[in-house]
């Protein structure tokens, strides 16, 4: 499952690798920002406080996984 991050103003961070490199791929209202090799210069960019994870749940349709046993 990917993860990604919404924040104000329209923000999206999604972690990604790009040229073997992971970092943080920034964008505003679906346009390119830049690319962050990691957050402390993401902070430099955007309020991290503002970020908040987007969850994608499985659709109704969905099999349900099996639950876990210990």
């Amino acid at each position: 499952m990917r993860r990604r991050w919404v924040g104000e103003h329209g923000f999206e961070v999604e972690p990604i690798t790009l040229d073997g490199h992971g970092v943080l791929r920034v964008r505003q209202h679906g346009f390119l920002v830049g690319y962050c090799p990691d957050v402390d210069s993401l902070a430099r960019l955007l309020d991290l406080s503002a970020l908040v994870e987007v969850i994608t749940l499985p659709s109704r349709g969905a099999p349900a996984r099996e639950p876990c046993r210990s």
